[in-house]
């Protein structure tokens, strides 16, 4: 943690004067500044500016330390700490209640102060937590409230004189705290250089500052030297004084230990994880070693084997010029025979090129004569096609000319049975009008008896009719229509049916005469010529 050098060391206590140890009572306070509602936007409340204030309220005195805590929109929040108690209750007199007025706002900020209440155990603490622990002995150490957990002690407070001012040292540690009681044991891990590797990874070795601070075990055998440290390091911070005088504080953390550190069974463990890192160690040297020595032994295979490629080299350099000496007789050898066969090979190419021209002639002219062959060809078989065509429409005309024929013997029969029909239906329209004259006669009987009855004339010849009608088998007609319908049935056909019957035959003629008229158009006239008696 931070030092803070100390100017009034009237209030400090013995801890170990022998290694220039003292503890100082800790004079903390709590300042709270409250801050108005900024109206404007963009105005702001300078933090420093605050903190001057507050500095200028307890002047001439001054604080040792003052910091900001915590600062929102409502409040600030400053810790202030001064040289010893007996100011703390008149700093408390300049600032409790009291007001500041900052440039630039019209509100006064109200300032409130009280003492800083330390964050310590107290015996209701521990002895509630080793009561309702389950997992703990109280008749064992280290799982009772006998060990002290210590964080944040300067590691050059604690060193030997002679010994480097960065380690530790568990004897000036137990001298220091042996004045409380009898110490059983003390642990300092950042002195363990496997306690980082163990399989727990729940110490930190240096805790605040790096290699600056360090944390402790303190196991007292009795607990009354526990209590009495407990009791004696409550609302204290730790100061060195050096021959010189001079004297700096550090805020230390004290706790009690809740993770049984300093049992036999912890210790064991960690001895036995110990053995193994040591053990693991060992196999690492050794591993190392024989590295070591592989890689002498490789280097000296490689130096070995370089002198070899060197002398490979050697050799081969002198091979290299016996070499180059042939290949520059080889490469005028080379050279004249490839002049030679340039030559040769021009000769060669403009043979081959005069071939290629005349196979290229050659290749063309059977092209031509293929070309012509195949235009003789095609025009044979479009001849060919043209007659086989000329041939099938001749005999398709022939066919034609058979069905249209045989159409008109087909026709002329039709007529004959049709001026036959005709004359049947003459005879049946001869019976339907006599059955007629029957039926009106009938009919006038019956609206007479019915028209006495009714009221409605009309409504009761539509009845009439339609009772007519269906003792005859006849559709219904409005009364001006009956008699011409009723002159039309003869013995249960009408003239109506008899004409469905004709049109029905002349329909399906028509459409016949439309199919041949679509395969036949030149026929058309023939046709008319044959429905004209029949229309």
């Amino acid at each position: 943690m931070t030092t803070t050098i100390v100017h009034d060391t009237t209030e400090a206590v013995k801890l170990c004067p022998a290694h220039g140890l003292y503890l100082k009572p800790i004079a903390k306070m709590i300042i709270s500044v409250a801050l108005p509602q900024l109206k404007q936007p963009g105005k702001s409340i300078s933090n420093w500016e605050v903190m001057e204030r507050v500095k200028s309220m307890v002047h001439p005195d001054q604080f040792s330390a003052l910091r900001i805590s915590k600062s929102t929109m409502e409040f600030i929040r400053f810790e202030g700490e001064v040289e010893n108690r007996a100011m703390v209750k008149a700093f408390l007199a300049k600032l409790d209640g009291k007001s500041i007025k900052l440039s630039g706002f019209t509100d006064i900020l109200k300032v409130r102060a009280a003492e800083n209440k330390t964050d310590f155990p107290t015996r209701h603490d521990w002895d509630s937590f080793f009561r309702d622990a389950k997992d703990m002995n109280e008749t064992v150490p280290g799982e009772r409230p006998d060990t002290i957990h210590l964080e944040g002690l300067p590691c050059k407070w604690f060193a030997q004189k002679d010994s480097s001012p960065e380690r530790p040292s568990e004897s000036v540690l137990k001298a220091v705290f042996e004045g409380f009681g009898k110490i059983r044991n003390v642990d300092i891990p950042m002195l363990d250089p496997y306690r980082e590797e163990m399989m727990d990874k729940n110490f930190h070795t240096f805790t605040f500052g790096g290699h600056l601070n360090f944390e402790a075990y303190v196991q007292y055998q009795e607990y009354v030297g526990f209590v009495k440290a407990m009791d004696t390091l409550r609302g204290m911070k730790l100061m060195y004084k050096a021959e010189d005088g001079k004297a700096v504080a550090c805020n230390i953390k004290v706790t009690f230990d809740t993770t049984k550190h300093l049992s036999d069974s912890a210790m064991k463990r960690r001895q036995l994880e110990r053995q193994k890192l040591q053990e693991l160690e060992r196999q690492r040297e050794e591993q190392k070693r024989r590295e070591k020595e592989e890689e002498e032994r490789r280097k000296e295979e490689e130096r070995k084997q370089r002198e070899q490629e060197e002398e490979e080299r050697e050799r081969r350099r002198e091979e290299k010029l016996r070499k180059r000496e042939q290949k520059n007789r080889e490469r005028e050898e080379k050279k004249n025979q490839r002049k030679v066969k340039k030559q040769q090979a021009e000769e060669q190419k403009k043979l081959h090129l005069k071939i290629a021209m005349e196979e290229r002639k050659l290749l063309l002219a059977q092209r031509n004569l293929e070309s012509i062959r195949l235009i003789a060809e095609l025009l044979g078989r479009a001849k060919a096609l043209r007659q086989q065509q000329q041939e099938r429409e001749q005999a398709e005309l022939a066919r034609q000319q058979k069905a249209e024929l045989a159409r008109l013997q087909q026709l002329e029969e039709k007529r004959r049975l049709q001026e036959a029909e005709l004359r049947r239906v003459e005879e049946e329209k001869a019976r339907a009008l006599e059955l007629q004259r029957r039926e009106r006669e009938l009919r006038d009987r019956l609206l007479g008896n019915l028209l006495k009855k009714s009221t409605a004339p009309e409504r009761q010849e539509a009845e009439l009719g339609m009772m007519g009608h269906a003792v005859l088998g006849m559709p219904y007609s409005p009364p001006d229509c009956q008699t011409n319908l009723a002159q039309a049935q003869v013995n249960g056909l009408s003239h109506v049916a008899g004409e469905s019957h004709y049109d029905g035959n002349r329909r399906k003629e028509s459409s016949r005469e439309r199919s041949r008229r679509h395969h036949s158009p030149g026929r058309d006239r023939g046709r008319r010529d044959g429905f004209r008696d029949y229309s």
